[in-house]
This record gives structure tokens, sequence and C-alpha cells, in this order.
């Protein structure tokens, strides 16, 4: 292991430079409570030999002392930390260790399981880019486990490690695991994980952590240490259009004016032209001033200060920009929320918006649906309770900048803030409007129809993601055009899902209505800065208790 090598003795300065250059790895464990999270990572801490003296001596103390293991090394302890958390023997907060191998490096946040601290394991994921999903052998799939899954999907982890844990309790059936891979695949078909690798462990004995185990001859796949140290990540944050949040205004002196933060996305060099978001006004950079003197260039994840060749008025929570492409600058963004407190969210109360380096008053003006997390299907939602996921609109005091999730997570996020007690009551991952092509929204062109007067476009909508983008932009079609439903569709909608359409004014109402009335749906709309916005569902004749009408229309 890294810290082991003979270059500390030899070469500390060569040691040193080894280290800089590996490559950082961050990633969670996730999961159902007493799955063995806690256990697997003070596993991987002992075997790759991170466990100091004086730790190795507290930990068999405490084994002995409150351990789960009838005196033996209990893993868990070197992550719960808490009294609370060895009392009860669960997680309760996120615990980050560091830890490397001969080939990489790596933080890794172990995240509670209980329901109750949900908001706990979303801070955790936000920052990973690989999830360890753990399953007990035992029990298979629980909410939780689905629950999770579709949270680390929410804020874009794309790589998942089904360690499937305690097979030693299950005789290390072979059949078993199979079934709980096929089912765990089944579920998360939908949400676009680039990759799902299952593994058979014990967090316990060891095995199939850091060595292949002898007890899953069946097994030919990697070790979890072999494929965290192998998994290809992508950071494609320097390919992305450039975005620096300014969070600080350096006025030193008078012949001095810079703006600090860290670059979110992109590079920057001097010359290059910068737009400020708020403003939309375009200068040049003069200078990159770090406290190491001038750089000719700096990339997404350095701190830095620039220096423009114009005078404009910039402050915190302003954003400069590639004029190329500039971020989405509204009031009224459209994003899924995971709501974390115990009082329900109201719509129409005033939270506080904390974006990246901005705090804006606002409020959510209403909720599209909420998702039922062991089906993904969305469900009319009056409100969000605690640890429901939904797709809510928000209107904010002033516009403010903002990227979709999926391109930039530090542009794309921001949370809710309790005004009156500071509490932090849900994380927000924002939407930016949906394409018109079938990688999205599945919206293609059919035909055109025309005779001597009139010339209607046909548009047809195809299968609909059933995780988050089932919204039909159509404000930028300037003609008539009617809408064609495929059966896929209607029965999408028959389910209870429901489908956002995006219009311009309310000229381009009526083909939406006319969806509505021949598939016997019924629609809402609304008017936002933007235009109109309009929802199609299928109303039930049980409506949620104290939401909408009484079933039967409006």
């Amino acid at each position: 292991m890294a810290h082991q090598s003979e270059l500390i003795e030899k070469d500390i300065l060569a040691y040193l430079k080894s280290q800089e250059e590996k490559s950082l790895l961050r990633f969670i464990t996730c999961g159902s409570v007493d799955d063995g999270k806690s256990t697997l990572i003070g596993r991987l801490l002992w075997d790759s030999k991170m466990v100091f003296e004086d730790q190795l001596a507290a930990l068999e103390a405490d084994s002995k002392k409150v351990g789960t293991q009838g005196g033996a090394i209990d893993y868990a302890l070197l992550l719960d930390g808490l009294q609370a958390e060895r009392e009860q023997g669960i997680t309760i907060d996120v615990a980050y260790r560091f830890f490397s191998t001969d080939r990489r490096k790596f933080i890794v946040a172990d995240t509670p399981g209980h329901e109750q601290y949900t908001r706990n394991m979303v801070t955790g994921a936000s920052t990973a880019k690989v999830a360890v999903i753990l399953v007990d052998a035992r029990k298979g799939l629980l909410t939780q486990t689905r629950r999770h899954s579709f949270l680390v999907s929410l804020v874009g982890i794309r790589h998942i490690v089904l360690a499937i844990n305690k097979m030693d309790l299950i005789g290390y059936d072979a059949d078993k695991f199979d079934q709980i891979v096929r089912d765990y695949r089944e579920f998360a078909a939908p949400l676009g994980f680039t990759s799902i690798t299952a593994l058979p462990i014990s967090a316990l004995n060891g095995d199939n952590i850091i060595e292949k185990s002898t007890n899953t001859p069946w097994y030919d796949g990697p070790t979890l240490m072999r494929f965290l140290e192998t998994v290809q990540v992508e950071d494609d944050r320097e390919e992305q259009p450039f975005r620096l949040p300014v969070q600080w205004v350096n006025r030193p002196n008078l012949d001095f004016r810079g703006f600090c933060g860290t670059i979110a996305a992109g590079t920057v060099k001097p010359g290059d032209a910068v737009r400020v978001a708020s403003s939309g006004k375009v200068s040049k950079v003069s200078r990159i001033v770090t406290m190491n003197g001038d750089l000719p260039e700096a990339v997404a994840g350095q701190a830095v200060t620039l220096t423009l060749e114009d005078e404009i008025d910039i402050s915190r929570g302003d954003m400069l920009t590639a004029t190329a492409a500039p971020p989405l600058y509204t009031r009224h963004p459209e994003a899924n929320l995971v709501w974390l407190h115990d009082e329900p969210l109201q719509p129409g109360q005033v939270y506080l918006v904390k974006t990246a380096t901005g705090i804006t008053p606002g409020r959510v003006t209403a909720v599209h649906y909420a998702v039922d997390v062991n089906t993904l299907e969305q469900h009319q939602a009056p409100t969000l309770k605690l640890n429901e996921i939904g797709l809510a609109r928000l209107e904010l005091d002033r516009p403010v900048p903002f990227d979709s999730y999926r391109d930039n997570r530090d542009t794309g996020s921001f949370i809710l803030i309790d005004r009156f007690t500071n509490a932090t009551v849900a994380a927000g991952m924002v939407i930016e409007a949906v394409p018109l092509d079938a990688a999205h929204a599945g919206v293609t062109e059919v035909a055109t129809s025309s005779d001597d007067t009139l010339s209607v476009r046909r548009i047809s909508l195809g299968e609909i993601s059933a995780t988050n983008l089932n919204a039909v932009d159509l404000t930028s079609e300037w003609g008539a055009f009617a809408l064609d439903v495929s059966p896929r569709i209607v029965d999408y909608l028959e389910k209870g899902n429901r489908i956002l359409f995006r219009l311009r004014d309310l000229a381009q109402l009526n083909p939406v209505a006319q969806v509505a009335f021949d598939n016997t749906l019924a629609f809402e709309f609304d008017r936002t800065a933007e235009g109109i916005s309009v929802v199609v569902f299928k109303r039930g004749t049980e409506p949620p208790k104290g939401y909408g009408d009484d079933g039967t229309g409006i």
C-alpha cells in the first residue's frame, strides 16, 4: 500500500510527488439499516493498513466495550465515532475517511441508512463519483435500498457497485445472489446508470474485499478494491463552458479590484472574453491572480482571483461565464426536490434559496409530482413530506444563474433554508427545459400537411423517461401544430404519471387540450414568466386528501 512505500525512507520528496500525481476517487457507501456499510469501510481501512497503532489500540478496547462481535474486532467502530452511534449500533452522521493504494487515492463517505437521516446521505453523495450500495443477502432489496439508488441517480452518480453483503450468513448461495442482482437491475433500469457491478462479499470476514474469496468459486468478477482502483470516472468539467461563481470582491487598494471564486467548469486565460450572467456585460480577463503569482491559465477546481479590463458592477452571488454559452438566468427554475425536514413543504411560503455563492428569497409555487421510490412511478401530490422526492417549480425574488444539474453539479444545485430556524429543509437539482429531440422528451416531427391557407406540423410524442425528463418544451414552435400521442404514452399517463408541457402563449394550448380530451385526461395550466405551463394527467376518482377537487372534474 502507498503509505508503506520504500520511498518514505529513501526519498520523501519522490514519495510526495508520486502521491500528488495519483488520481483521486470519491465514493460513498449507502443502503438500508444494518447492511454493513460502516463494517465494509472499516474492513477496507484495516486491510489496506491504514489503521495506525493508537487507533488499533483504541479499536481493540472499544470492540470489547461496545462492539457487536463478542469482543472480536468490530470494524464499524472505525467509522461510528459518535456516542449515540456506538450506543445504538447505527450510523447517524456522515463519516469521511482517506486511504490510498499504489494505484489511487480515495475519499470515502460512510452515510447513514436510517430513513430519518436521508439528508446526511444526500450530503455525502453530492460530491461522490461512485456509489457502493450494500444489500443484506438475507433480506434482498428494501425501501431504503431503492430510495438511496434513486437519490444517487438524481445527484449524478453513474457508476454503481451492488455489494451483496453477509454472504456468509446464507452459505454463499449463488442462486440467491443472482436473484438479488436480477431484481436490482430490473428496478434500476430507468435510472440511467452507466455501469452496475455486482459483488458477493462478507464485510466482516473480508470475502472479495481485497483478495478473491475461496468461498465464492462461482464468482469471476473483480474484488471491491480492484474495481475501485480501475474504474474510469469521467470528469469533463474542463470541457464545459466557463463558470466562476463570485464568492468575494477583493478590493485591497484603489488600483486593484479582483473577483474571487472557485472555477466550477471550463478554463480561462488572460484575454478571454467573459460575461456577467446578471447584467449581460462583457469584458476580457486581464489577470489570473493566485497566492503564488499570476497564472497563464486556470481550470475547473482552482480557486483564483480574476481581474477584468473594464469596470463592471459585480458582487458576491454573480457568475462570470463564457460569452457563447451563458447559463439559464431565471426566476422560475424547475428542480427535483429532496425534502429533508419533519415539517412538510408549504407551497407559497418564503424560504431562502442558497446557490453556489448567493442566497435569494424564494418560494415553491407548485409540486408537479412526487415519486414512489419503490416503483419510480409519479403521482399527484400537493406537498412533499420528510424524505419524499418530487419535481417542483420555484419562484425567486430575483433572477439567478443556473445550469442543468446533469451538466454541472456546482451551478445546478441549491438548498432551501427555513428563514426563522436556519434549518436546511430541502436539496434541489435544477432541470432545464427539455429539448425537442427523441433523446430527451421523445418528440419527433412526423409530417407536415398543408393546404392553400394553412400549414400544420404534426409532432409525435415518443417514449418518455420514468425518472425526471417527462417535460415537453414547445416554446420554439411558431406555426400551427398538432400532437400525436402513442399508446405507450397514454399507458404512461394511465399509471398516474404526469407530463409537463411548456408553451409560449395561450395560442398553443389548444393542441395540448385536444390530447387531453381525446384520451380522457385532465390538465391544469398556469402562467409563468416564460409563458404557460400545462400539466396533463389522469384524474383519479379518489384524489389525495385536501388536494384538488372531488375527482369528477373542474
